[in-house]
C-alpha cells in the first residue's frame, strides 16, 4: 500500500510540470516572444532572398540591410519595450517587478540588461512557435496513425528505422515529442522566471527611487494618523468631560449644561471636518483633488484654550513674542503638541494647567504644567500614541521634547527650531 502511494506521488510529482496552470501562463509568455520575432524572421529572409540574386545591386541591399537592422535593433534599447516586458513579465510568468521609476531615464546598464532580456525572450519563443508548427503536427500524425487515422504525412515515407508501417513505435515517438515539448516548455518558463529580476529588474536609481516614494508615503500616513488622533482624541476628551459636568449640574445649573451641549457639538463638528479631510486624502493616494481643510495653527490658540477651559480644566496660557510669524510647520506642529498636551492633562492630570509659550529669535518653546491625577501616578508610562505623536513632531522639526514627571508635576516641553530669518 505504501509503495503504491509513494508511486502515485512521484508520478504527480512527474506530470505536474505538464498540467500545472503556471507552465501554460509561461508558454503563452514564449508565444508571445514568438509572434514578435515574426517580422524580424521575415526581415532576415527578405534581405537573404535579395543578396542570392545576381542581378542584385548589392551595395544598395547591403545598405538597405543596415537601415533595416538598425531600425529594428534600437526599439530593443527604449525604456517602452522594457515597460511593456515588465508588465508581461508580471502578468504571465508571476514575476512581482516594480514598475520603471517616473522621470528617471534608465543608464546603460539597464538598457543592455533589457535588450539582452528581450533578445532572449524573441529566440526561446522563436524556438517553441518552430516547434509547434513543425514537432506538433508530426507528432499528432504518428499518434493519429495508430488509431487509423491516415493524414497522409506519413504514408511511403521513412523516419530513421522506421516507416508508415511502424505505427507503435511511431505513436511512442509521437508521445515522447509532446512530451519533451511541454516539458521544455515548462523548463523555459521556469528559466525566465529566475532570470527576469536579473535582466528586468530596477536599477540602483530605481530602486532608491523606489524607496524614497515609499518613504514618502509612509511619512505621509504617520502625519496624517497623528493628526487624526490628536484632533478626535481632543474632541472626544472635551464631549466626555462636558457631558459628565453636564450630567452632574443638569438639575442645578441648565444654563452651563445648555453651554455644555454647545461646547461638544462644536467639538464633534471640528472633529468631523477634520476626519473628513483626512479620509479625502486617503482615498485619493495620488495627489487628488480632496477637499482642503484649513490647517489649524497657534493662531488659533486662543480658541483651543477657551474650549479646554470650557470642558472645565482650568488653563493658564502665557504667551512671549509674536506667534504670527512663526513658519507654518512649526507653528502647524506647535498647535497640535498643545492640543495634544491639553487632552493629556484632562485625561491624566488634576487641577489648573500652566502653559508657556516664548518665540525666540531661532525657536519656538513651550511647556505644560499640571499636577499628576491618579491614573498618572498610578502608570507614569501611561500616554500611548499621543505622547509618541509628539515625539514624532518634534523629531520631525529637529526639536528637542522632554516629558514626563517632576515630583507630583507632570512636565511637557518643547523646543521647536526654525531659521532665524523668517
Amino acid at each position: 500500500m505504501g509503495r503504491r502511494e509513494n508511486g502515485r506521488v512521484k508520478a504527480r510529482t512527474v506530470l505536474s510540470p505538464l498540467v500545472a496552470g503556471s507552465t501554460w501562463r509561461r508558454g503563452v509568455f514564449l508565444l508571445l516572444g514568438g509572434v514578435l520575432v515574426l517580422p524580424y524572421v521575415l526581415l532576415v529572409v527578405a534581405f537573404a532572398q535579395m543578396l542570392t540574386r545576381a542581378d542584385a545591386p548589392r551595395p544598395l541591399v547591403l545598405g538597405l540591410l543596415l537601415v533595416a537592422a538598425t531600425i529594428a535593433a534600437v526599439p530593443i534599447f527604449l525604456d517602452g519595450p522594457r515597460a511593456l516586458e515588465i508588465a508581461a513579465v508580471r502578468a504571465l510568468l508571476g514575476v512581482d517587478l516594480p514598475d520603471p521609476a517616473p522621470g528617471h531615464a534608465a543608464d546603460r546598464e539597464t538598457r543592455l540588461r533589457s535588450a539582452l532580456w528581450i533578445g532572449l525572450h524573441l529566440v526561446s519563443g522563436g524556438l517553441v512557435v518552430a516547434a509547434l508548427f513543425s514537432a506538433v503536427p508530426m507528432a499528432l500524425a504518428f499518434i493519429g496513425q495508430q488509431f487509423g487515422l491516415d493524414t497522409g504525412m506519413t504514408t511511403g515515407d521513412r523516419f530513421g528505422p522506421f516507416d508508415g508501417r511502424d505505427t507503435g513505435w511511431l505513436t511512442l515517438i509521437g508521445v515522447v515529442v509532446l512530451v519533451a515539448l511541454g516539458y521544455a516548455v515548462a523548463g523555459l518558463g521556469a528559466l525566465a522566471v529566475s532570470m527576469a529580476p536579473v535582466l528586468l529588474g530596477p536599477a540602483q536609481a530605481e530602486r532608491i527611487a523606489a524607496l524614497e516614494a515609499r518613504a514618502a508615503r509612509l511619512a505621509e500616513r504617520n502625519r496624517l494618523a497623528r493628526e487624526l488622533h490628536d484632533s478626535v482624541g481632543h474632541a472626544l476628551t472635551v464631549a466626555t468631560l462636558q457631558a459628565g459636568a453636564a450630567r452632574e449640574l443638569l438639575d442645578r445649573d441648565p444654563e452651563f449644561a445648555r453651554r455644555a451641549l454647545t461646547a461638544i457639538e462644536e467639538a464633534g463638528r471640528t472633529a468631523m471636518d477634520d476626519l473628513d479631510h483626512v479620509l479625502g486624502l486617503l482615498r485619493e493616494p495620488g495627489g487628488g483633488r480632496a477637499a482642503p481643510a484649513p490647517q489649524r495653527t497657534l493662531a488659533d490658540l486662543d480658541r483651543l484654550v477657551a474650549d479646554t477651559r470650557a470642558a472645565g480644566l482650568s488653563v493658564d496660557a502665557r504667551c512671549e513674542g509674536d506667534l504670527a510669524g512663526l513658519p507654518a510647520a512649526v507653528s502647524r506642529e506647535g498647535y497640535r503638541i498643545v492640543q495634544e498636551g491639553l487632552t493629556n492633562a484632562a485625561r491624566y492630570g488634576r487641577g489648573p494647567v500652566a502653559l508657556r509659550l516664548g518665540v525666540r529669535a531661532d525657536a519656538l518653546e513651550l511647556e505644560l504644567d499640571n499636577a499628576v491625577g491618579r491614573r498618572r501616578r498610578a502608570d507614569p508610562g501611561r500616554g500611548g500614541r499621543g505622547l509618541d505623536g509628539m515625539r514624532e513632531r518634534v523629531l520631525l522639526l529637529g526639536g528637542r521634547l522632554t516629558v514626563g514627571p517632576d515630583g507630583d508635576r507632570w512636565r511637557i516641553r518643547v523646543t521647536l527650531p526654525f531659521e532665524g530669518t523668517r
